[in-house]
């Protein structure tokens, strides 16, 4: 009577339960497909704004042209009576002298999210997010040059270039879809780029900046965002988690609607309509940032 050798795998007996594998997928990115793409395209977006709008005649004239359109001032916007320029009117954050109190209040909410959920990481991601955008931009409001190519009148040669007002809730927004769970960030998303759109389309209609340094602003914010999530490749698989399908349109339409309502003036529906285009751009922008990027990331990582 022969021996026979036994097989090398056990055979599956119907009924006992699977095996089950031996190290579970984690959502983290590879290294080889860090998102190191996006940061460039918003660096290389600020440079052009920069250039086309401020280093040239031409886009001095255009911008100069819209502040001739209509009255002097913000009085005329719809929003100005919650703008906090008016007398004993509420600034609506963080417009006028709400700004740092805005940005206090949101690196609080940061640190204290990061403490709950343990995600050092990404909270000092999201930190340094809100602290090199709103710092950056003093550092180059106050470097950047903004040479007279046009003879323009003396109160449009000041410098504002990137807003300060805008940069505070594209920054903050961003932060937040760090540092959120999971299953939030898509609606998290949501509501700041609501609110993104509500405020760069104050900042540009009510006189306080051109359409350029209201973009220059959110790109900024998506610049320091992009070198948050190449560096720390946990924090862009994390943003992977998309929302319902719908979530998408609704959040941009929505954003459309509030930057028209933000951007509208008495007087002139071309500052109007220029203003609302600009806050919509941004809220866009920071809209695939948060959410676009990473679902296209985590699909083409899933097929590979």
């Amino acid at each position: 009577m022969t021996q026979h050798d036994s097989p090398a795998l056990p055979a599956h007996r119907p009924g006992a339960p699977e095996q089950a594998p031996e190290a579970p997928h984690t959502p983290s990115l590879p290294r080889t497909t860090r998102p190191w793409m996006p940061a460039l395209r918003y660096v290389l977006g600020f440079l052009t704004v920069y250039l086309l709008a401020v280093c040239t005649p031409w886009g001095q004239r255009a911008e100069n042209a819209l502040f001739g359109l209509g009255k002097q001032g913000g009085e005329e916007a719809w929003i100005y009576p919650l703008s906090g320029a008016a007398y004993g009117s509420t600034p609506l954050p963080p417009l006028e002298l709400s700004a740092k109190p805005t940005v206090m209040v949101g690196l609080a909410v940061i640190a204290v999210l990061t403490l709950v959920r343990r995600c050092w990481g990404p909270g000092c991601a999201a930190l340094g997010v809100v602290l090199l955008t709103t710092g950056g931009k003093e550092v180059l409001k106050s470097t950047l040059p903004r040479p007279d190519l046009v003879g323009a009148p003396e109160n449009l040669l000041d410098q504002g270039f990137p807003s300060g007002h805008t940069a505070i809730p594209a920054a903050l927004t961003l932060a937040a879809v760090l540092v959120v769970s999971p299953r939030v960030r898509p609606y998290a998303a949501a509501v700041g780029v609501l609110w993104l759109a509500c405020i760069a389309a104050a900042s540009a209609t009510m006189g306080g900046h051109r359409p350029s340094e209201v973009l220059g602003a959110t790109l900024l914010a998506c610049v320091f965002y992009g070198l948050a999530t190449w560096l720390l490749p946990s924090a862009a698989a994390a943003g992977a988690l998309r929302g319902p399908r719908a979530l998408p349109a609704i959040t941009l339409t929505l954003a459309s609607v509030i930057a028209l309502v933000s951007g509208a003036r008495n007087d002139t529906l071309t500052r109007s309509l220029v203003s609302a285009a600009t806050a919509f751009i941004c809220a866009a922008l920071v809209w695939y940032a948060a959410v676009g990027w990473p679902a296209h990331t985590a699909r083409r990582t899933a097929r590979t």
